[in-house]
């Protein structure tokens, strides 16, 4: 792998919010954002380097010419993998972006749900064309360049389209031993975050040391396993919100919270407002 020189380009944008894309090289790889959600559409392409993205109760594990999708809401992270560096390219667009488009008739959008696309050596070339093409059209703004993304993010969806069955018979990669097993914690903690779940009793439950299992969780998913815990709970929170009439204290309790206070004030953490006006906003 060729060495990878810090590089933080500017975010480049189509309107308020519709369309964003950015680049960005680390050499060292240690950029992790906290663990976030948003109401738009990612497409995260690995051009160097190897990520760990965690998202749903999945770890998978990026490498170049990789491809993460992911839907609106749907909680992730990334973290540093086994190689130093990586050199990312990331795009971001709204519903209303992609229905400008017409494409949710075609069956692209949404995704069946987020995950990990490999594009085939051959075919990388002409995605990081088309990739590197939408950061000159934004950044020189020539006349009409918004119809020139709004055609080439069409192009690139119908490539994943395009590439997804054979990508689902591709043989798993090698990875950490660890990785498997955290997998298998995090799926526990999806199943049982309704319960006073600690560190120690998953640690305990899955024969590995507390202080160990901390570090493999954190490296692994990019969450410290109470953060997890918490962003999981306030996740089913927000689908009972929208799906439901039930009451906020009815709410907290059912995800595994003993004090509707203490749901409120995590619930702001996580998502930057009250479960109330969330529901009142998102409806």
């Amino acid at each position: 792998m060729s060495v990878i020189e810090d590089r933080i380009g500017p975010k480049y944008r189509i309107g308020e919010s519709s369309f964003t894309i950015e680049h960005m090289s680390r050499h060292d790889g240690n950029a992790m954002p906290q663990p976030h959600a948003h109401p738009f559409y990612e497409l995260y392409y690995l051009l160097e380097g190897e990520r760990v993205y965690s998202m749903n109760g999945q770890l998978l594990t990026a490498r170049k010419g990789d491809l993460i999708l992911i839907n609106p809401h749907d909680v992730h992270s990334t973290s540093k993998g086994s190689l130093p560096g990586f050199e990312r390219i990331l795009i971001g667009f709204s519903p209303s972006f992609a229905t400008g488009m017409e494409l949710g008739i075609c069956g692209l959008l949404p995704f069946d749900r987020s995950r990990l696309l490999h594009f085939p050596d051959a075919e990388q070339p002409e995605i990081e064309r088309m990739l590197w093409q939408m950061l000159q059209e934004c950044r020189e703004r020539r006349s009409h360049y918004e119809i020139v993304v709004r055609s080439l993010l069409a192009q690139i969806l119908i490539q994943i389209h395009r590439v997804e069955e054979d990508t689902r018979k591709s043989s798993p990669v090698p990875h950490h031993p660890m990785q498997d097993k955290i997998s298998e914690i995090v799926t526990y903690v999806n199943n049982h975050y309704t319960e006073p779940l600690t560190l120690e009793e998953a640690a305990a439950r899955f024969y590995i040391s507390p202080s160990y299992l901390s570090r493999m969780f954190s490296r692994f998913t990019g969450f410290r396993f109470s953060e997890y815990l918490r962003v999981t709970r306030v996740r089913e929170a927000q689908r009972r919100l929208l799906s439901t009439q039930e009451r906020v204290q009815l709410i907290a309790e059912k995800v595994g919270f003993e004090h509707t206070a203490h749901f409120n004030k995590t619930f702001k953490q996580v998502t930057g407002t009250t479960p109330l006006r969330y529901r009142k906003e998102h409806r």
